[in-house]
């Protein structure tokens, strides 16, 4: 089960967190793993990882909020069978503390990353009669969040987008799904307890892990390990659909 030989797959964002995981994940289940990337080292660091384990990938260094550039990539890979929207960033800020700034540059990358994605694989994969696309959006979407303003005007558009595609290609058998993370255990999270809280970061740590009802931070393998079922093909009567992983978040955090 779950077997992704024969794929090729196009994981962005996947030189750290989730991506990382998903890339490596995709790898061991015989995909080729196009390893897209802002930061070249990381990409590359990844590729190496995969292929020191036997597995393929490519790495793809890649501004997704450049539609151009991300379109010649694609038409270098050439294949896409699975893509997997991972690539974003985040901010802290209610609406009166979110400059424009940051407001443009999260709508960037977060909405229009994934259009620009979107946009490069649809055609390539109506070309080879069909394919599997996996949006990140976020419990932001669906609960308000303190202080995550731009962040949640991101999520919701991803969901919406998600419905959308969904909608627009069943009849050319590309199937789009997302899935909705809590809190999860990656590099911004250590990053941003350094940067917020020094000296203090474990006690940070476990405050924030407690938000979860289920008492823990996700670790990215266990996100990556959702995004496997619903790219493979025991999910292949799924679409338009969003699933929350959240360690209860949603319906027990009252």
């Amino acid at each position: 089960m779950f077997s992704l030989k024969e794929k090729k797959a196009v994981v962005t964002g996947a030189g750290s967190g989730i991506g990382k995981a998903v890339a490596l994940l995709f790898a061991r289940q015989g995909a080729h793993v196009c390893v897209m990337d802002l930061n070249e080292s990381h990409a590359a660091e990844v590729v190496k990882e995969i292929k020191g384990a036997g597995g393929q990938a490519s790495a793809h260094v890649a501004d997704v909020s450049k539609q151009q550039p991300v379109v010649d990539i694609f038409k270098e890979i050439g294949r896409v069978d699975i893509l997997v929207n991972s690539a974003g960033v985040s901010h802290i800020g209610n609406v009166e503390t979110t400059p424009e700034t940051d407001f443009d540059r999260l709508f960037n990358v977060n909405v229009k990353g994934v259009y620009n994605c979107l946009y490069a694989a649809i055609p390539l994969m109506k070309t080879q009669g069909g394919g599997t696309i996996l949006n990140m959006s976020s419990i932001a979407a669906l609960v308000g969040i303190p202080d995550r303003f731009a962040y949640s005007m991101t999520k919701g558009a991803v969901a919406a987008m998600t419905l959308s595609v969904a909608r627009d290609y069943i009849k050319d058998h590309i199937r789009c799904n997302s899935i909705s993370p809590a809190r999860v255990h990656t590099p911004f999270v250590d990053g941003f307890l350094a940067k917020n809280y020094p000296g203090k970061e474990p006690e940070m740590f476990e405050k924030l892990s407690k938000t979860q009802p289920i008492g823990r931070m996700a670790e990215p393998a266990e996100i990556a390990g959702l995004i496997l079922y619903l790219c493979s093909e025991e999910a292949s009567f799924i679409t338009g659909c969003d699933y929350p992983i959240d360690g209860g978040f949603v319906k027990l955090n009252n």
